[in-house]
């Protein structure tokens, strides 16, 4: 039990001393919390900024009036990556800057038609890292949700 102790202290003080390195050589002083409208009813911005890092809120396909728009889990892929477009834009940023993608399913049998219109907002030899999984359930019952890391220009 010592020994299992001794090892998560030095691995406590290895990240400790990592993220203080980081800290101290990147830019981290400015934490800018992102909302396009400051009267959204959910907990959560757009984005924050840390540095010249963008980390975007998940998105789901959803209008104006947070209905989920209708046409299956491609037309919902659609307006989710549209919406990251949009916040990307407000920040100075695009598709071209996304370094990260976390994509939520409720169906993973919608992999497939998911990567193909995904695969589309990036260039092929620009995709960045990406994690998928299924879920037992999404906000407002949609199909997908995306959520994406850039580094800003």
């Amino acid at each position: 039990m010592k020994f299992f102790l001794s090892v998560i202290a030095v691995l406590l003080i290895c990240t400790r001393s990592d993220a203080q390195q980081y800290i101290t050589k990147g830019d981290t002083s400015t934490v800018s919390y992102l909302k396009a409208d400051s009267r959204s009813k959910f907990p959560f911005s757009d984005a924050v900024r840390v540095g010249n890092m963008l980390y975007l809120s998940g998105q789901i396909g959803v209008d104006s009036t947070m209905h989920v728009v209708a046409g299956g889990v491609e037309a919902e892929t659609r307006r989710a990556m549209e919406i990251i477009g949009n916040i990307l834009r407000r920040n100075g940023a695009s598709f071209d800057n996304v370094v990260k993608c976390t994509v939520m399913l409720a169906d993973i049998k919608d992999w497939p038609a998911v990567n193909a219109v995904y695969r589309t907002y990036f260039k092929e030899e620009r995709f960045p890292a990406r994690s998928a999984f299924a879920t037992t359930g999404l906000a407002l019952g949609a199909k997908i949700e995306i959520e994406c890391w850039a580094v800003l220009p």
